[in-house]
């Protein structure tokens, strides 16, 4: 094998075992305690992996045919990953951690910009804003989402302009239900209310309620699992995800600390000029998540979220979840 081989097929060698990896935990369902706790381990460990290795030999991987928007998919992959223990564990952290890899990965326009009339590429750019917009939505990234909503609307109107031949009235049906969430959502919402997750900074903790002190002087009262569902045909909703569970599932979890939730422009910006992450940096800070929530909270209680489940279906939940 020549020396300029080794580092590319290292690489394809890591992004095939990661594949391999990923396709066994993507499908296990969200509810149940630790379910698959050791696969998501070994599948995390394998991307962090070849997220360090195409870091530290960018420049010979760019060279031997790298595109940008492999680089993406792997962000995107990690985000995957840490939304997924996000929806198992209901941790806020792993919700930032999600949050931090898919903005990076629209600020350095990984899908962007780089000509690709490649149809199978312009899906994954599709899926990208469509899960990158779930994240913003639970995190109440409110400028975020719109500005992912005007990319999804403009990818939309490009790939049907580019591949008339494919049917896209799938994915005009996602712009429509996002748009009709946040309308509904912003209409029945008062701008200055306080939020819907229980913050340390406006409520008192919840032990130093006289009542729930006395109750808990006999018997310590831990609110664990939930189960968040709903029934109704033809709901405001975004994926499976309802109105009435979004906002439920804010309801119960504590308002994350720091710096990440202060409110600011979704553009970043240098000296009143935009940032270009253009560039081919693949830098991203794992251990943002670490300055961004508060470890003196309590955990938040798991939650399962079902969307029209079968009696049959939610009786296992109930199950799996005891």
């Amino acid at each position: 094998m020549a020396e300029e081989d080794v580092v590319p097929k290292t690489f394809r060698a890591f992004v095939e075992s990661a594949d391999r990896k990923f396709a066994r935990v993507r499908d296990l369902p969200s509810y149940g305690r630790a379910q698959g706790q050791h696969y998501f381990q070994k599948v995390f460990k394998a991307y962090m992996r070849l997220w360090k290795y195409q870091q530290e030999h960018r420049p010979e991987l760019v060279k031997a045919g790298l595109n940008r928007w492999e680089i993406g998919e792997i962000a995107g992959r990690i985000g995957q990953l840490y939304f997924g223990q996000y929806m198992r564990t209901s941790e806020a952290r792993f919700l930032v951690e999600a949050y931090i890899f898919y903005e990076a990965i629209l600020k350095r326009r990984y899908f962007e910009g780089c000509g690709v009339k490649d149809l199978r590429v312009r899906f994954k750019e599709l899926r990208f804003y469509a899960r990158f917009l779930l994240v913003s939505l639970i995190l109440n990234r409110t400028e975020m989402v719109k500005v992912v909503v005007e990319k999804l609307r403009a990818l939309i109107d490009d790939c049907k302009a580019n591949f008339p031949e494919t049917n896209f009235k799938e994915w005009k049906l996602v712009e429509q239900e996002i748009l009709r969430f946040i309308n509904i959502d912003t209409t029945f919402t008062i701008p200055s209310s306080r939020p819907f997750r229980y913050c340390a900074m406006l409520n008192c903790h919840p032990n130093s309620v006289p009542y729930v002190a006395r109750f808990h002087a006999k018997k310590v009262l831990k609110f664990r699992d939930a189960i968040l569902m709903s029934y109704h045909r033809n709901e405001v909703k975004f994926a499976e995800l309802t109105l009435d569970v979004y906002r439920m599932l804010q309801c119960l979890e504590w308002e994350p600390s720091g710096s990440f939730y202060q409110k600011h422009p979704a553009e970043p910006k240098e000296n009143g000029v935009a940032v270009d992450y253009s560039g081919a940096s693949g830098l991203i800070d794992m251990n943002l998540a670490a300055d961004m929530t508060d470890p003196a909270l309590p955990p938040n209680p798991r939650k399962a979220i079902l969307y029209r489940p079968s009696l049959t279906h939610l009786i296992a939940v109930s199950y799996k979840s005891c």
